[in-house]
């Protein structure tokens, strides 16, 4: 029963092969382009994860320290008791991590020795630069540069200079490419460095590093005493400290751990860039729910072809139920074209959005894709997307032949056939 039925599925289909290539065509391009869009968002997001791991710290030490107020100061009284706030107008104190040597000791032994691979230690300033009548505010960023080299590998992604001659080299900049751009700078260039408070001073860029993440190409490195230096801070005092772990994916244990052992907040780089991360996410699933109707569309064009299959073989139709065949076997029929035809379809898709996710990635131009900027565009290629669309795109097409299978099932063969003309 099923060999016949399957011969007839597809000499319904062949006998209008015009309309079921154009269906099949349709069902393909909206397959391409769902797994194309889902590998371009995800691939962006994967992209954005992977640099960050590379580049940035996967937890930071903050100097804010973890000292809670008491929240009730009533509690119990029975209303007998009265606090008062007189005069309390201060300055803010500066956020800064004391006796950070203390804590890099501490990193540095038991349990927590086995899942740090790296901590350096920085002082963040806001600076003013000047180059010759240009000026910019930029984030300066004091290091001891073997540490930080540990954690963003930053000799490795330099595209001028070198790390030797940022270390010999008195007050130097390394300075990432997009303020080497804005300002015009270059290698020996000399520029001021103008502090918040203090006199200003002279400085040489060293050397330009493009990381990929725009935040940090914003940034200039110093050493980390000349970073105290601009902050006026003492030797044993810094902004923060930057960790590399072992697990950077499941990093949120160790955070918690180094905040009870230190006393200082301690964020994950998950925490950091939360609303990136969740900006992403929602970025998906719009563009997911805008696509994926497309596919009901591709679904809406099987159904027409097998409606116009059961208008135009009704006698065919009405001959075959009088000849015994069941109404199940005839929905089940026009069931399997709509299979047959959604299988092609996405099969085809599925082709086509790979050579659509080559051609995107091997565009040899530098885009600027939200906090990244790529040489090409990122792409995912995990093949979880392909099968899923495949699936999703099938199941559309074999629910959509639902509509003409039960129309089909109910025709009478004795109407049918005086009805029409023999």
């Amino acid at each position: 029963m099923f060999r016949t039925l399957l011969a007839i599925a597809l000499r319904h289909l062949v006998g209008r092969s015009r309309q079921t290539l154009t269906t099949i065509a349709g069902v393909a391009v909206s397959t391409m382009v769902l797994i194309t869009t889902i590998s371009l968002t995800r691939g962006l997001l994967d992209s954005f994860v992977e640099t960050i791991v590379d580049v940035a710290p996967h937890i930071t030490i903050k100097g804010e320290p973890l000292d809670p107020l008491p929240v009730d100061l009533l509690s119990g009284s029975g209303g007998a008791r009265y606090a008062f706030v007189d005069e309390n107008i201060q300055k803010e104190e500066r956020k800064e991590v004391r006796n950070y040597r203390r804590i890099l000791k501490l990193l540095d032994s038991g349990n927590l020795a086995g899942e740090i691979v790296a901590a350096s230690p920085y002082v963040e300033s806001r600076v003013i630069v000047i180059n010759g009548g240009t000026n910019q505010p930029i984030l300066l960023k004091g290091v001891l540069i073997e540490q930080e080299n540990a954690i963003s590998r930053i000799s490795d992604r330099l595209t001028r200079g070198d790390i030797s001659f940022f270390e010999k080299t008195p007050n130097a900049l390394l300075v990432g490419r997009t303020v080497a751009e804005d300002l015009g700078l270059d290698l020996r260039d000399e520029v001021t460095v103008v502090p918040a408070s203090g006199p200003a001073r002279q400085c040489k860029v060293a050397g330009v590093f493009f990381s990929g993440i725009n935040a940090v190409d914003n940034t200039v490195f110093v050493s980390l005493k000349f970073g105290q230096i601009l902050e006026r801070l003492p030797a044993d005092k810094v902004t923060g400290i930057g960790i590399k772990v072992k697990e950077p994916l499941d990093n949120e244990p160790l955070a918690r751990e180094l905040e009870r052992s230190t006393g200082y907040t301690s964020d994950t780089w998950q925490e950091e860039n939360a609303n990136v991360l969740s900006l992403f996410n929602r970025i998906g699933y719009i563009v997911f729910s805008l696509v994926a109707f497309v596919g009901v569309v591709s679904g809406f064009g099987v159904a027409n072809i097998l409606v116009t299959t059961v208008f135009e073989k009704s006698r065919d139709i009405a001959i075959m139920k009088s000849f015994g065949f069941p109404a199940e076997a005839l929905v089940g029929m026009f069931i399997l074209e709509g299979f047959l035809v959604g299988f092609a379809g996405a099969i085809a898709g599925g082709f086509l959005a790979t050579a659509s996710i080559n051609l995107l990635a091997s565009i040899p131009i530098e885009t600027s894709q939200g906090p990244l900027t790529k040489s090409g565009f990122s792409m995912s290629w995990n093949p979880i997307y392909f099968f899923f669309v495949i699936f999703l795109t099938v199941l559309i097409s074999t629910v959509a032949a639902t509509i003409p299978s039960t129309r089909a099932a109910k025709l009478e063969p004795v109407q049918v056939l005086r009805d029409s003309s023999l």
